[in-house]
């Protein structure tokens, strides 16, 4: 009978190998990374698209009379699928450039693999507050030791209490959950009907929470942050994998559970999405730092996945979804380019580069590719999720999304102007003068091949996500 459990197993036990190995950290924690992410394509493959149950689940018993369960549908599959695909990437990312405590640097990677497989899969409110939690601890960590510069600490302490700040409400709004239905378990309050008053005051809380680690505009601040202090790796997770847990959060819970109090502060999600593309987008053009650029694109992107979240509807919630996938890639992806060139040179400060075509070709068409791939142009898995996404949007508030779509403009103003400052023109002097300007490597190639692949597939062929998660979306509504 299939399982979650060795999903679950196979880190842990490269774990516990990592903890006691005195060497070889690199390829122990890379071995399990990828065997993890071969398990999770087997969980894909005996996938059964026609039902919306939870599938390949067990139960934890935590205490006597409390018990986790944990199942996979197809909301959560392709997280799963996604962190298990970044884990490795992360990892090679980082083979050469961690020198220091790079057993625990790796730790802290393995033991993030394996919460964030919990916190996709548990099915128990009381569970996802205990797993959305335990990310803080090594994000924190690598954040705060591992990061690029001398504002880390600043940058890991806005990240940590941000999160921590917008969860105790969140903790509260679960205990009166308890407190009313006598239960925190996810498949039995599926059933039981919360007064509207109660889910009101639930959702705000709920709403806090997760607000915060989408990031949703006024409370994006720590984001700029973490993403420039942190270790390329760091910024991978962040971007691909973290803050798509506050979209989850809301698919999972506020949607489903509380159905009366969305429909009641959706205008309010709207107002706050709408004003982020815009606000965020007029931002990024501003920045003169190569990884704040992705970093407030971020926040523009995950306002068009906020928007279609709310948009009650199965396109809405499958284009959310498409497109959370889409921006877990391509955002990745600039994250390692812009890095790559930080390697090099030293700074990310946009005006010292110019014309880097001249001596990385190779990068320099990359690089193009994934600019285009994060403005979705068609062909790229961005073009199927912002598609569906403003499609479902118009359809409840043409108004909003007429607002929105200035997004849209503004994204191919700022990527396309960066990569014309950066890649076109004579050279610069300060690249003319730099000792090392080699053009990407066999290693840095193979660490972007499979992103490549994924953004052209995706575009081409998307109904490989859209079937598998159809199923579990209509339930949604049912």
């Amino acid at each position: 009978m299939q399982s979650l459990i060795p999903l679950l197993v196979i880190p842990t036990i490269g774990f516990i190998i990592l903890l006691f190995s005195k060497s070889n950290s690199r390829e122990i924690s890379l071995v399990t990374s990828i065997l993890t992410f071969f398990e999770s394509l087997r969980l894909w493959i005996n996938f059964d698209y026609l039902t919306s149950d939870f599938q390949f689940s067990f139960k934890i018993h935590w205490t006597n009379d409390y018990s986790f369960f944990f199942g996979l549908d197809g909301i959560s599959l392709f997280f799963i699928v996604l962190t298990t695909l970044l884990i490795p990437i992360c990892i090679l990312a980082s083979w050469d450039s961690i020198k220091l405590m790079r057993k625990e640097y790796f730790l802290c990677f393995i033991a993030l693999e394996i919460i964030l497989i919990g916190v996709f899969t548990v099915l128990d409110l009381l569970g996802f507050y205990i797993l959305f939690e335990a990310v803080l601890i090594p994000m924190f960590l690598i954040i705060g030791v591992w990061g690029a510069r001398e504002q880390k600490i600043t940058a890991s302490y806005y990240f940590f209490f941000y999160t921590l700040v917008g969860s105790v409400l969140m903790l509260l709004s679960i205990f009166y959950i308890y407190s009313i239905t006598g239960t925190t378990d996810y498949l039995t309050l599926l059933n039981y009907n919360i007064d509207k008053d109660a889910q009101n005051i639930i959702f705000l809380c709920f709403f806090a929470s997760l607000a915060v680690k989408i990031p949703k505009f006024p409370f994006h601040i720590w984001l700029p942050y973490a993403h420039v202090e942190a270790p390329l790796a760091g910024s991978v997770i962040l971007a691909g994998v973290l803050i798509k847990l506050g979209a989850y959060g809301f698919i999972r819970f506020t949607i489903t559970l509380l159905p009366d109090a969305s429909q009641f502060f959706a205008p309010l999600v709207y107002t706050l999405a709408a004003v982020a593309i815009v606000y965020a987008s007029l931002t990024t053009m501003r920045q003169t730092d190569l990884k704040r650029v992705v970093a407030y694109s971020s926040v523009a992107h995950m306002g068009v996945v906020c928007l279609a979240t709310f948009s009650f509807s199965v396109i809405g919630i499958e284009g959310s979804l498409f497109l959370q996938m889409a921006h877990g890639i391509v955002a990745s992806a600039l994250f390692i380019i812009v890095t790559l060139l930080y390697e090099r040179h030293h700074t990310r400060v946009i005006k010292y580069y110019r014309g880097i075509t001249l001596t990385m070709p190779i990068y320099s068409s990359i690089f193009l590719f994934f600019t285009l791939a994060n403005i979705a142009v068609p062909l790229s898995c961005g073009f199927i999720g912002e598609f569906l996404s403003f499609l479902a949007i118009f359809q409840v508030n043409p108004f909003i999304t007429i607002i929105s779509s200035l997004g849209i403009i503004l994204s191919a103003g700022y990527a396309l102007f960066l990569y014309n400052r950066v890649a076109f023109g004579s050279m610069s002097t300060y690249i003319k003068h730099s000792v090392y300007s080699r053009d990407i490597t066999r290693r840095e190639f193979a660490v972007l091949l499979p992103l490549i692949f994924l953004t052209l597939f995706l575009g081409v062929y998307p109904q490989i996500l859209l079937d598998p998660m159809h199923a579990s979306v209509i339930k949604i509504f049912a």
